[in-house]
């Protein structure tokens, strides 16, 4: 199978002509440090209001120049278009930052990459080490963040620093609201995809849409209601029994939903019935978490044929009712009594919109499926 498939986004990025992508310079893999930014007083032809280009010819050579260059607190979507180049460096979108967008391109997110490749025990310059939340190549905290036809890595060798006590390597991590992810890449092995929320008693909605995501242990986790709908979620083959995990929720009490999975795909290359399909993070600081994650409506790869996929983490078992599948389908879509299966009624209670509407009635879902050609099919 192709590892990694892409969609072309014909429709999408229409406005850039043949003729200027023919014109593009190739571009250097390293980002170069000499070009001065400048800003961008009227948007661009395209449409953008800021162009990064690591050859000099945009506004910005760097992701993070492009949002600093943004205005602080717009109301307005501020559009920043990534044209190809593998973008490195550590990205923070601040909660300043609101409503910003990075968008590929070309249409095809394998052109865009923003990567870096520290872990959580990767030492710091000035002593210490980074952390799990420190690690992340891409931090968003600014509320109404897309992004569209972009890869996200942590490129981190997990076997070149054996000597590191701490492996977790985030590829982004949110932790702001009415987040949108369409036709992205999210690259890593442990702790790939950090989606967390402000705080306990602050829920934070995400949906990811389209998209594809790797990694091998907890690789999908956090604390905030999100949604990951049409992608494929690949689990890759580790040295270690278990294989991994794919999700590890840390959902708040305080939260009405946490994870739901639909209409995606789980695979993978690593040996059947050696991965769980999740496990319940509780933070040292939240002890009465309660992690929920409902996968429905997918196919389920054969690493998964388990006959209990629901595994304890750091003592904590899962909850009565805190995780449950439905009309799920493929070779690890086991039906046991150590696999809860949601009712027609549960079902109807666990839909895209009712762990995304919110009071504001907000439908990210309708927006991302014009012009989409589907991947989970």
């Amino acid at each position: 199978m192709n590892p990694q498939p892409t969609t072309s986004r014909r429709a999408r990025r229409a406005r850039l002509t043949a003729g200027f992508l023919a014109t593009l310079p190739a571009l250097a893999l390293a980002t170069p440090a000499t070009a001065a930014p400048h800003p961008s007083p009227h948007p661009h032809a395209d449409g953008a209001d800021f162009v990064v280009a690591a050859d000099g010819s945009g506004d910005a050579t760097t992701i993070q120049q492009a949002v600093d260059l943004a205005p602080s607190g717009s109301p307005a979507r501020v559009e920043i278009l990534i044209r190809p180049g593998v973008y490195h460096g550590r990205v923070a979108v601040g909660a300043d930052k609101p409503n910003l967008a990075f968008v590929g391109a070309t249409g095809n997110p394998r052109d865009v990459v923003i990567t870096d490749d520290r872990a959580a025990g990767t030492p710091k310059p000035e002593g210490g080490t980074w952390g799990t939340s420190g690690s992340a190549t891409v931090t968003v905290q600014g509320a109404g963040f897309e992004a569209r036809d972009v890869t996200f890595e942590n490129a981190f060798d997990e076997a070149a620093h054996p000597e590191f006590s701490g492996h977790q390597a985030v590829a982004v991590k949110t932790a702001a609201d009415k987040v949108v992810f369409d036709d992205v890449r999210f690259l890593g092995n442990q702790d790939t995809l950090y989606l967390d929320s402000p705080s306990a008693t602050t829920p934070a909605r995400v949906y990811v849409r389209d998209s594809w995501i790797q990694g091998d242990v907890d690789f999908v986790f956090g604390r905030a209601t999100a949604v990951i709908d049409g992608s494929t979620i690949k689990a890759l083959r580790r040295d270690s029994t278990p294989n991994g995990y794919v999700f590890a929720p840390s959902t708040s009490k305080e939260f009405a939903h946490g994870f739901l999975v639909t209409d995606s795909r789980l695979v993978t290359d690593a040996d059947r019935g050696s991965y769980f399909l999740g496990r319940p993070w509780h933070p040292s600081s939240a002890p009465d978490d309660d992690p929920r994650v409902v996968v429905r409506d997918s196919f389920l790869g054969a690493h998964l044929a388990v006959t209990e996929p629901w595994d304890t983490m750091s003592g904590y078992d899962w909850l009565p009712g805190s995780n449950a599948e439905y009309d799920n389908r493929g070779p690890g879509a086991l039906v046991t009594p150590d696999r809860p299966q949601l009712d027609a009624a549960g079902a109807a209670a666990n839909r895209i919109e009712d762990y995304l509407a919110g009071d504001d009635g907000w439908t990210p879902q309708r927006d991302c499926a014009t012009g989409h050609e589907g991947r989970a099919a």
